[in-house]
């Protein structure tokens, strides 16, 4: 049989034309999910899929899908999301469902075998601008019927990051999503007139706060050099220039690859708060608002992606997504894994998100040769007993 190759020109173009929709002068992208440019974009997907003589369909909650006609499953479920953040880039999500629509077009052409078990689909509202969720479309799919005839999922994303970059590397095989813990930090001290009260006499919870988080950065890589901090929301009681602020909150977020890291995280998070609030005469708490835990995916579905992988003219890596993704709802209900190709920069969600077109290229062409190998190994197969709908 004919080596099967990616159609280098189609793909990019197919890229650039799902940018034109919400596209703006910056060339970054506008499409929020459930927004006109968003419905317009799903239309003209389902129209791709239908001139590549593939069935388009789309669920209740939105999802695009395409597949070969009158097949029936167990299907390798490939894609992503077309929705993005404001002001976002044209490669997050959309890059991995153009990618998906590639590699089944290639083999549909080709007459393969594996092209009547590949499904294709682009989740609707991954990204949550709207509902302030996330994730949605991949999440309503684990809790559809349509999910027991997935055998597998793959999804090929850009990594939003620097790692792959600072390494070198052209392809990354995702071996699970980091978790993710965020915190409410609240110091209590004693609001006092600002212009009255004698520095050394002062109880100034913003002062505390101000401290512990000033800390964080250094707390956080003695835990992990791999560990990441965020303080993004800060507030102080009752919040006016002539009042020394009673009270001090902050909001917190912790991501690791381990869940032992996010636990020893928070409990040095507990003791750097006791450090700076006990000699202030404050006190400082810890509440616990959300826990995403670490995401591992399947290793029978790694090694697939990594044989792929290493048959490309690639440095190819092994690394955790700090990101979340579909792939995370998805692999707790089917065999999942993730491949990346590198961000330019490290930038995502913005206009500048950028990676050179030969990289995207080559990942476009170690999914497609992965998904023949993820159709042998899990089409052929009884399904997994006690699959959780």
């Amino acid at each position: 049989m004919t080596p099967l190759k990616v159609n280098q020109d189609r793909l990019l173009k197919d890229i650039a034309e799902l940018a034109s929709f919400g596209g703006r002068e910056d060339g970054g992208v506008d499409r929020v999910a459930g927004s006109a440019e968003d419905l317009a974009a799903r239309e003209w997907l389902a129209r791709r899929i239908q001139e590549a003589g593939l069935e388009a369909s789309t669920d209740k909650t939105g999802n695009v899908f395409g597949r070969q006609e009158d097949s029936s499953g167990p299907f390798v479920l490939t894609g992503s999301h077309t929705d993005t953040v404001p002001a976002g880039g044209r490669l997050d999500g959309a890059y991995g469902v153009i990618a998906a629509l590639e590699a089944l077009r290639v083999l549909h052409e080709n007459g393969h075998p594996a092209a009547a078990a590949v499904e294709i689909v682009s989740f609707w509202d991954e990204e949550g601008v709207a509902s302030g969720g996330g994730l949605h479309g991949s999440t309503a799919l684990c809790d559809s019927d349509h999910i027991l005839d997935v055998a597998a999922f793959v999804e090929l994303h850009i990594e939003q990051g620097p790692r792959m970059e600072r390494k070198g590397l052209s392809l990354a095989v995702v071996e699970g999503i980091v978790g993710i813990d965020r915190y409410t930090v609240t110091v209590r001290g004693e609001a006092n007139h600002a212009g009255t009260t004698p520095m050394d006499l002062r109880t100034d919870a913003g002062r505390v706060a101000a401290r512990i988080v000033g800390d964080m950065h250094e707390m956080a890589l003695g835990v992990d050099r791999e560990m990441v901090v965020n303080v993004g929301v800060m507030e102080f009681h009752p919040g006016s220039p002539n009042v020394i602020p009673g009270e001090a909150q902050f909001v917190t977020e912790l991501r690791a690859p381990t869940d032992e890291l996010l636990v020893e995280a928070a409990r040095q998070l507990e003791a750097l708060c006791e450090r700076h609030a006990g000699p202030e005469g404050c006190l400082a708490t810890l509440e616990r608002r959300s826990h995403k835990p670490v995401v591992e995916f399947d290793s029978d579905v790694l090694a697939v992606l990594s044989a792929a992988c290493d048959r490309q003219p690639a440095r190819v890596g092994h690394l955790s997504s700090y990101a979340g993704h579909d792939a995370g709802p998805m692999s707790a209900v089917v065999p999942t894994g993730m491949l990346f190709v590198p961000s330019s920069g490290g930038i995502s969600h913005s206009p500048a998100e950028c990676t050179p077109d030969a990289l995207l290229v080559q990942g476009v062409q170690a999914l497609l040769e992965a998904l023949v190998d993820l159709e042998r190994t899990f089409c052929r197969r009884p399904p997994a007993s006690g699959r959780r709908r």
